[in-house]
């Protein structure tokens, strides 16, 4: 229930300020489970995704989103618990795997699950390199990866701004991607690794973002001890051009299309509608009153 009321209210708000663009929403199954796995430029992330599709879709998120003391801690940990985050400790370990545990649960349930294999947010609006839970969940489950990019969140809050600015925000869903042939092999660390660069490698096309095969957490620890980040992503040999040893391919960073602004105008436009008001009627209802003409799309 706070979900769907969450999703009402301060969804229809973000969709009135940012206008946010969706492509490929029906790559989302209707039904049954399916792993959504998406790049992490900022925290809005989980707020933008979620409201950009129709199921219920539930994210892993820090533990420290949870422990927060005050009005405001106790305020976010409510807010978290409320919308189903389930809580994880990046330290890994037995924590870590309970987590996932909690995420298999709820695949096996026939529901979606939210994941962001790079474990953290990107400390620079770089791709970096995917953890294997996303693959061992993928392996155990036999549910669908769908890959899934946010485009702008990291313009709209980079790291250190708590209020996002008007940017306009993208999300584009890929197809899903089956690894049901490894199915049984999620022991083999071979092979979740190779499944992980898949992943990766679909968000890098998606994104149009550039690849760093390092983990953002080493580069977050590097640059917290006094480095920059450029000499915290500089490798001691030579780089790896894209997810799994690939050259790179092309890359472009999405940009929205007139119909897909246009579309997300018009449900920002339904957004401010009371329901059940006067001036909510469709265009056809209007048309067929005397003295009124159905008004031209832009």
């Amino acid at each position: 229930m706070f979900y769907q009321f969450m999703k009402a209210t301060v969804g229809s708000a973000m969709r009135v300020f940012y206008q946010p663009w969706v492509r490929g929403a029906h790559h989302i199954p209707a039904t049954g489970p399916a792993i959504l796995a998406s790049n992490h430029l900022a925290v809005i992330d989980s707020f933008f995704l979620p409201l950009m599709i129709q199921r219920e879709v539930v994210f892993l998120g820090k533990s420290d989103y949870f422990t927060g003391k005050g009005i405001k801690g106790k305020a976010v940990a409510a807010f978290m618990r409320g919308v189903g985050t389930i809580p994880v400790d990046r330290g890994g370990g037995r924590a870590s795997e309970a987590a996932l545990r909690t995420g298999l649960k709820r695949l096996t349930d026939g529901e979606l699950f939210g994941i962001y294999p790079e474990g953290t947010r990107s400390p620079d609006g770089r791709l970096y390199r995917g953890k294997t839970g996303v693959a061992r969940l993928a392996l155990e489950s036999g549910a669908p990866v769908i890959p899934v990019a946010m485009i702008g969140t990291n313009i709209a809050q980079p790291i250190g701004k708590r209020i996002p600015k008007l940017v306009r925000i993208g999300v584009v869903i890929g197809e899903p991607l089956d690894f049901s042939r490894y199915r049984g092999l999620e022991n083999d660390r071979f092979i979740l690794r190779s499944v992980t660069d898949e992943i990766m490698y679909s968000l890098m096309q998606l994104s149009g973002q550039e690849y760093v095969d390092m983990y953002a957490a080493t580069v977050k620890a590097k640059v917290a001890k006094g480095m920059s980040i450029e000499e915290a992503t500089t490798p001691t040999t030579s780089p790896t051009a894209a997810p799994g040893g690939r050259p790179t391919p092309p890359l472009a960073v999405p940009e929205p299309s007139e119909e897909e602004v246009a579309e997300g105008k018009r449900v920002a436009g339904e957004a401010l509608k009371w329901p059940g008001s006067s001036s909510d009627k469709s265009e056809a209802e209007a048309a067929d009153e005397p003295g009124e003409t159905k008004p031209e799309k832009d």
